[in-house]
């Protein structure tokens, strides 16, 4: 039998499911399109997950991230849920020690993590401007008929420097259109839209913080090797791609469910069973104060199993004293 600590890291474009061994080797991965159905896609990657590794497996722990941590966390049954920057922190760590700048794009948001003696010491991010992100970089590959996979390759090929408006998805899609009306070919295009992208995420993100080598880029535009060399060009010095650079979060999620369960000495994880029951969520606004937060509330089988959302914790605890 081998033991394994699973990851899922639920994002708004993506839902990446890891499984580590007890020597943090992995076992299973995978990188889900999430299509605005997350139980499901978590429902259809552990099944995957469970057929792949077949009986021989158990389940030691599991942790969550991301956006929809929380929902994902209560249907399995995690040991340890986790915001995106401890999980990308603690992923890239373990692979590269001595790293102090972490630039993470996704497909719809960014992120700058600072380490140092492997510890985070800063971030930001930046969850409103979609320039610079995945679904921003699909849709410029889609108009200019280019498979997204050939895009960064493409950029390579410039010979030229063309400068793009890269501070809003708007002016960059028009001053893209305008350079192509000028006669620019579509490599010196895409080269100057790497640059621009690049020029903006510093501008924004690492606006007054000492970016400092080592640099590791991750997160699913990471793949883009035109954003790889644009970051290089940007910071004088070596970017590094870690093998597992499009799962990173996954990865943490597990690694940290992995110090959870030793801790307490077992696991939360409800069983591969868990995924045919029903899972509702549901929202609604608390009324008790001023506040007027928005609760959300997790149902399984018709009984209210977690809520969140809740400032002082009132709904939150209820539950709590229910189970």
């Amino acid at each position: 039998m081998v033991k394994a600590y699973i990851g899922i890291d639920v994002g708004s474009v993506s839902t990446n499911i890891i499984a580590l061994d007890e020597d943090n080797e992995v076992l299973f991965k995978l990188y889900e399109r999430t299509n605005g159905q997350p139980l499901e896609t978590i429902k259809k990657g552990l099944k995957k997950l469970r057929d792949e590794l077949g009986k021989n497996i158990i389940v030691s722990g599991v942790g969550t991230t991301g956006s929809g941590r929380q929902l994902a966390g209560v249907m399995i049954g995690a040991d340890i849920i986790k915001n995106e920057i401890t999980a990308h922190a603690v992923a890239t760590v373990h692979y590269v020690p001595d790293v102090r700048t972490i630039f993470e794009i996704g497909g719809q948001d960014s992120k700058i993590i600072l380490i140092k003696d492997q510890m985070v010491v800063d971030f930001a991010m930046n969850t409103v401007c979609a320039a610079g992100t995945g679904s921003f970089l699909d849709h410029q590959a889609e108009r200019l008929g280019i498979p997204i996979e050939e895009f960064g390759k493409l950029a390579l090929t410039s010979k030229n420097d063309v400068r793009i408006a890269g501070r809003c998805t708007v002016f960059a899609e028009s001053d893209m259109i305008a350079k192509q009306q000028y006669g620019f070919s579509k490599a010196d295009i895409i080269k100057g839209l790497c640059n621009a992208l690049v020029r903006n995420y510093i501008n924004n993100l690492g606006r007054g913080k000492k970016l400092e080598p080592p640099y590791v880029f991750q997160g699913g535009v990471a793949a883009n090797i035109g954003i790889k060399a644009a970051f290089e060009r940007e910071v004088g010095h070596e970017v590094i791609v870690p093998k597992y650079y499009n799962v990173m979060g996954a990865i943490g999620a597990a690694l940290l469910a992995k110090e959870a369960v030793k801790e307490k000495g077992k696991t939360n994880f409800r069983g591969f069973d868990s995924l045919k029951t029903n899972f509702v969520p549901s929202s609604f606004i608390c009324t008790g104060c001023s506040n007027m937060c928005e609760v959300i509330k997790v149902e399984m089988d018709g009984t209210p199993i977690a809520m969140w959302g809740d400032r002082c914790g009132m709904w939150t605890e209820k539950v709590k004293q229910a189970m």
